[in-house]
């Protein structure tokens, strides 16, 4: 075939605005269902005992749309198309975004960890070296007054040890209370007093504006490793609890069938709210998962559950969905499964 001058033009053109399609970046954001990874090859207790069936994480795709691509999420079900800024935090960057995200997993591994020994009544050890400000909030009490690094001690005199503990100390309070804390920084022993506002994003709840975390060493026997590559996140806790705590009894916790669930997992063993979870359904129904647990929320209008259970309506799964508000709902469950 013989190419006109015309016919190389047009050429150039279709091949410039395929390829405007295929790769140029949209300011939205694109999720959609990922995959139902077995948890075998990703948690490896020492001496571990094996199963019949797998426990599974789900998992949700995301990717920064392109034309090509935000086209087919508006065709597809389950893919939700979002602003790129409703994902990532301003001032933030996609690679920074993905390490907090991988630093999450991690505090979610080993939590999964102490409640699954816990559980499991194997060899665990805890110390709590303090809790730390990770971040403060601009123009809220705490701001000027705690910096990111500030070791947190004692609230009105009482010793924290968890972030939790401080969490409840300041529910317990009223808005214009004022509390004293006592911090160190730079080696340097410091008393902050600061006086509780009200967060009108967090249905009318007493703060002072910061993020927290506490620095704790968890020694266990059997060790234990995990191997979760790149997938982010704290929506994998619960599931990682119940695998571990599989390897470690003797008993077939899996009873030979493919479980999955999702949920973020706290170092009592409750499990918290997640995102996507209707993707994640979908996602677990195209591996052929029997058994999904869904958080209950405490059986909230619109928890995780109700949507989980929504969408294995829609697309017709014979899946079984169940609610879960604690690890130890899903250990009773699969405990009394044939």
């Amino acid at each position: 075939m013989k190419f006109t001058k015309r016919n190389i033009i047009y050429l150039i053109i279709v091949i410039i605005i395929a390829y405007f399609l295929a790769s140029y970046q949209l300011p939205y954001y694109i999720q959609r269902p990922g995959g139902a990874d077995a948890l075998n090859p990703i948690v490896e207790v020492e001496s571990g005992f094996t199963s019949g069936g797998d426990m599974h994480l789900v998992t949700v795709s995301g990717l920064q749309a392109t034309p090509v691509q935000y086209a087919i999420a508006k065709i597809f079900p389950h893919n939700e198309i979002m602003p790129i800024e409703d994902v990532f935090p301003h001032g933030i960057t996609q690679n920074e975004y993905m390490e907090a995200q991988l630093q999450v997993m991690e505090s979610s591994q080993e939590a999964a960890t102490v409640v699954a020994y816990t559980a499991a009544d194997a060899d665990i050890t805890i110390d709590y070296n303090g809790v730390y400000v990770v971040s403060v909030v601009e123009e809220m009490p705490a701001d000027g007054k705690l910096q990111t690094g500030d070791r947190i001690i004692t609230i009105d005199g009482v010793t924290i040890d968890d972030a939790n503990d401080l969490i409840r100390f300041v529910e317990s309070k009223q808005a214009n209370d004022t509390i004293t804390l006592e911090i160190i920084r730079d080696d340097e022993t410091l008393m902050k007093d600061i006086t509780l506002e009200v967060f009108d994003d967090l249905e009318g709840k007493v703060g002072i504006g910061i993020s927290l975390v506490t620095d704790r060493s968890v020694q266990v026997s059997p060790e234990v490793e995990f191997s979760s590559g790149n997938i982010g996140g704290p929506s994998a806790g619960l599931m990682f609890s119940l695998e571990i705590y599989d390897q470690l009894t003797e008993e077939d916790l899996t009873k030979g069938y493919e479980i999955a669930g999702t949920g973020e997992i706290d170092y009592d063993g409750n499990v918290h709210r997640i995102g996507g979870i209707d993707k994640k359904i979908v996602a677990a129904d195209r591996e052929g998962i029997d058994i999904f647990f869904a958080p209950n929320e405490d059986g909230r209008e619109d928890s995780n559950y109700q949507v989980a259970k929504q969408t294995a309506e829609e697309i017709g799964t014979e899946m079984e969905v169940v609610p879960v508000d604690t690890f130890y709902d899903a250990l009773e469950y699969l405990e009394n499964l044939k």
